[in-house]
């Protein structure tokens, strides 16, 4: 069989990957780019529709966005470990936390990567098989705001998402919560 009627076929030896992103100009911009790559690239915009796509056909490589509305993108990489167990995971978040970053290297992601994210990167993180003793160690520690969304993050993912619950054990009113969610990490 030529290469054409492997395509035509949908068999290529071109890796297959799929994207869930809910940010779906990001999810063509990153798609597009990843294609130039040599990835047969599909995409979904949130964690159902992500799931569907895996069924029809498992993907070698994902890149899954943390949070999505609905489901987030933990339950993604759960499901597609499940499905897989080699399909290789890279998380992309814009709301990075050491909780949330555990729990997705946890549940099989092979890395963590906060955005903005370029594809030469996503790529690089797929092939990393081995820790970076390099990386640099923070010189002062975390500010109360860092440790507060830090800690807010570990019980929302304990909650497994849920906001009434987090804001229920954390004793803050579920208003307050959202509001301190929508907010990007504290910097130093």
């Amino acid at each position: 069989m030529t290469e054409h009627e492997n395509i035509q076929q949908g068999q290529t030896d071109q890796p297959s990957l799929l994207i869930v992103d809910d940010d779906i100009v990001f999810c063509e911009v990153l798609a597009e780019a990843l294609t130039k790559r040599g990835y047969t690239v599909s995409t979904a915009h949130n964690v159902d529709d992500g799931i569907m796509q895996a069924k029809k056909e498992p993907p070698e490589f994902a890149v899954v966005d943390l949070k999505m509305p609905g489901k987030s993108g933990l339950e993604m990489v759960s499901e597609l470990k499940r499905q897989d167990e080699h399909t290789r995971i890279v998380v992309l978040t814009g709301y990075a936390s050491i909780a949330t970053a555990v729990e997705a290297i946890k549940l099989g992601a092979i890395h963590y990567l906060a955005k903005p994210a370029d594809a030469d990167g996503i790529v690089e993180a797929f092939y990393r098989t081995e820790g970076d003793k390099e990386t640099p160690i923070r010189s002062k520690p975390l500010s109360v705001g860092q440790v507060e969304w830090e800690h807010i993050h570990k019980v929302l993912t304990e909650c497994e998402g849920n906001i009434s619950e987090t804001a229920r054990r954390l004793n803050m009113h579920r208003r307050t919560l959202q509001r301190k969610l929508a907010k990007y990490p504290v910097r130093n």
